[in-house]
């Protein structure tokens, strides 16, 4: 079995064990003397899912079965196209999610904590997180899991990086009762080329060689540093999904080519008459042939033997193979004639509508791994004296997915809200316009006030104005007395 080239099919690799399985353990509290057994019992887990991640990161970047395509007839000719829309599958859905720079958003109406997230979110700029959540995007959609890892540094710009482990040798165990991380394992070698295993916990790590811990210690992140990022909750790979029709497409595409190329490349049949190689190769470069019966009571004949392919057939099986695969994973179809339908309409008949909506389920699974994120990052500005005062609580995390899209629409939508007295920061969120909508609501609060008068602020007014009358009328009238 090689595992170093895709030469098999997938499903010959995981034998219908489709997504990535999850190591559990029933310790509720990692420590020096249970670690090893932790990781001992886990471990086949990852053995597991190593060569399936290979395979299907291997798949994604163009190693696919059609490579290694052979034939038993017509050996002479065996093309091996790919289209490797694997390819396009994984740049489409890590666009989707991760097009936009995912953001921390207040959730309170403070502006100590809206400056504070601004300045978390500008740490995150620094640190280049939007390169490193498109890179971890890409092994999440294509092998159904990632990861990103906070490492602290000491001279620095900002005090911590943003890195992305592979998942080729790293996985985090559970817990199986609260289902909570309790232990990130990552396999790695030393300068010498010696393998060893670092493990975290919330509070500690630990450095194993040889089945044998050699360095524990406390860390300050608040968390585990290396925090997973599942695809879905199964861990399906957005590939593995249709690899079978992708497989079916390379194979159909490749046959056509062999029948165009046999087409060309005919063979010449000779019926009642004998040529010798030398001879049959001599006529071929003049272009004639000359042949003599071998029997005069029957005719001799020489022929091409020709049978072309029904190539409009074999696109409409294609094109079903291919927008299958697209309806699976909802992803919009490509159709030009679009009329003079309006967006809406044609997002709707295209299938966008539907992807955006397919797209927002995996929000939860990002969301939830990007606040344990923040909690390590916090936790290293706070021991580097960067201290932002923040919890998980204050802020949310904003991922957008094409706000500008039927920004006309959207727009007079916010009109007619406001017009409604719906208030304006519900009005704001609702829309979906900003990645940051309280932000939004707070800057432009001077503008929508003067625009929108509250009854409070009409009361106010009115109050104003009494007095400036009362006063003039003093000032009218004084008193003689």
């Amino acid at each position: 079995m090689d595992y170093l080239r895709n030469t098999m099919k997938f499903q010959d690799l995981v034998l219908g064990a489709y997504g990535r399985k999850v190591a559990y353990t029933d310790v509720e509290k990692i420590t020096v003397d249970n670690v090893v057994k932790v990781i001992g019992n886990c471990i086949g887990v990852f053995n597991y899912n190593k060569p399936i991640i290979r395979y299907l990161w291997r798949y994604y970047k163009g190693d696919q079965p059609i490579k290694y395509r052979e034939k038993l007839i017509r050996d002479d000719i065996c093309n091996k196209i790919e289209e490797n829309h694997a390819y396009e599958i994984v740049q489409f859905k890590v666009g989707q999610t991760y097009g936009e720079p995912v953001q921390f958003i207040s959730r309170k109406d403070d502006e100590k904590i809206n400056k504070a997230v601004d300045e978390l979110n500008d740490y995150l700029v620094d640190a280049n997180k939007q390169d490193k959540d498109i890179k971890g995007g890409e092994w999440q959609s294509a092998t159904g899991t990632s990861f990103k890892a906070i490492q602290r540094i000491v001279d620095g710009d900002i005090p911590f990086r943003i890195v992305v482990p592979s998942p080729l040798n790293t996985f985090v165990i559970y817990n199986r009762n609260t289902e909570e991380p309790v232990l990130a394992v990552q396999e790695l070698k030393d300068e010498d080329g010696r393998y060893y295993k670092m493990a975290f916990s919330d509070t500690m790590s630990f450095k194993i060689v040889d089945s044998k811990v050699t360095e524990a210690k406390l860390h300050t992140y608040g968390g585990i540093p290396i925090i997973e990022y599942p695809n879905n909750h199964e861990r399906l790979s957005d590939i593995e999904l249709v690899i079978d029709l992708l497989d079916a497409i390379n194979n159909m595409q490749s046959n056509r080519m062999d029948g165009v190329e046999q087409f060309v490349q005919s063979w010449i049949k000779f019926v009642n008459c004998e040529v010798d190689t030398e001879a049959f190769e001599k006529m071929k470069q003049a272009g004639a042939l000359v042949v003599k019966s071998i029997n005069k009571d029957y005719k001799s004949e020489v022929d091409v033997m020709t049978q072309e392919l029904d190539q409009t057939q074999c696109q409409i099986s294609k094109d079903d193979l291919w927008d299958n695969a697209l309806s699976v994973l909802a992803i919009p179809t490509k159709q030009s004639n679009t009329g003079g339908d309006t967006q809406g309409a044609v997002e709707l008949r295209n299938g966008w509508d539907f992807s955006k909506t397919r797209a927002k389920l995996k929000d939860s699974l990002v969301k939830s791994s990007e606040k344990r994120l923040a909690v390590a990052v916090l936790n290293t500005l706070r021991i580097s004296g960067n201290d932002l005062k923040l919890s998980v609580r204050d802020f949310d995390v904003q991922i957008n997915h094409s706000p500008q899209d039927n920004m006309y629409t959207k727009s007079q939508t916010l009109l007619q809200l406001l017009q409604c007295g719906i208030h304006p920061l519900i009005a704001i969120k609702t829309v979906g316009l900003w990645g940051d909508a309280e932000k939004t609501f707070l800057l432009s609060k001077s503008y929508l006030d003067n625009l929108w008068k509250t009854i409070d602020d009409a009361e106010e007014q009115e109050r104003k104005a009494q007095e400036i009358v009362n006063r003039m009328q003093d000032n009218d009238f004084p008193d003689n007395t």
